[in-house]
């Protein structure tokens, strides 16, 4: 193959990973231009593509017509609560499927993908009428009780603990090490990146979620931020930029905890043979 020929592939592919990049990002573009746009602006025609005068003050008007401090409050323990939760059920899930041997494993993990096929609508009226049998609707223990087991979690960290040798782990048998100590000290923080990964994931996952808070949460005190903003639009139907500065403004604690772990990222997706 000449370098010619070469050249010009990579230039393709590089092009083509700029248009990709460009199609995924002018929609946050255009959310932040039509934050910063005066109410009336954005139903010109044709629609502007940047604001004639920035108006900053979008985003403190936008934040304080509603107790969004309430609502990122909730989020953050919802957050909080899936990250533990997740992480740690995910990584005695997924070690006891990678390395016990015990009666039905196979049957019962298939059981685990089976769930992966249903979708999340079909049990959300299930799992509400479980909090409301418990008491727990409008509670932050509703809120948060369904969503500390992931099973997709349990199986990407069980793709990780098959990935590791077991000689270091036979090793430490020998010299009298119990399961416990197996998994804690030893098996626990090889799995750092596979842990940081699928925390990310869960922290994005309780930070957008919205239709779960939605019925499980009815006092304005108790809605998370993907709620919040919703009812802001009912309040603020015609103002585009409010919703929109309310919007970016959710996205900051994303990109935040995203460039946190971008470290790990790539190398967590990579060992677990999520590609």
């Amino acid at each position: 193959m000449s370098r010619e020929v070469t050249a010009r592939r990579k230039v393709a592919g590089y092009g083509a990973a700029l248009l990709l990049a460009a199609v995924m990002l002018l929609p946050f573009a255009w959310m932040l231009s039509t934050a910063l746009m005066e109410e009336f602006e954005v139903f010109q025609y044709p629609p502007p593509l940047l604001p004639a005068e920035p108006q900053w003050r979008n985003f403190p008007n936008a934040l304080t017509q509603l107790p969004f401090a309430r609502f990122f409050l909730n989020s953050g323990i919802l957050a909080l609560a899936m990250v533990v939760g997740q992480t740690f059920t995910g990584a005695l899930g997924g070690y006891a499927f990678a390395r016990f041997r015990f009666a039905g494993r196979g049957r019962v993990f298939a059981a685990y993908l089976g769930a992966l096929m249903i979708p999340g609508i079909v049990l959300l009226i299930p799992r509400f009428l479980l909090i409301d049998a418990l008491g727990g609707v409008d509670t932050i223990a509703g809120l948060v009780s369904t969503e500390v087991v992931s099973v997709w979690g349990i199986f990407m960290m069980r793709q990780f603990f098959l990935s590791l040798p077991r000689e270091t782990e036979d090793a430490a048998r020998i010299d009298g090490a119990s399961e416990w100590t197996i998994f804690w000290r030893i098996a626990l923080p090889l799995a750092r990146p596979a842990l940081a990964t699928l925390a990310l994931f869960a922290f994005i996952d309780a930070w957008k979620s919205f239709l779960w808070p939605l019925v499980v949460t009815q006092s304005m005190e108790m809605r998370t931020v993907e709620v919040g903003i919703a009812s802001f639009h009912g309040l603020y139907y015609a103002n585009w930029p409010y919703q929109m500065a309310a919007a970016v403004s959710a996205l900051v604690p994303v990109l935040i905890a995203f460039l946190a772990s971008q470290r790990f990222f790539t190398r967590g997706i990579q060992l677990a043979g999520i590609r």
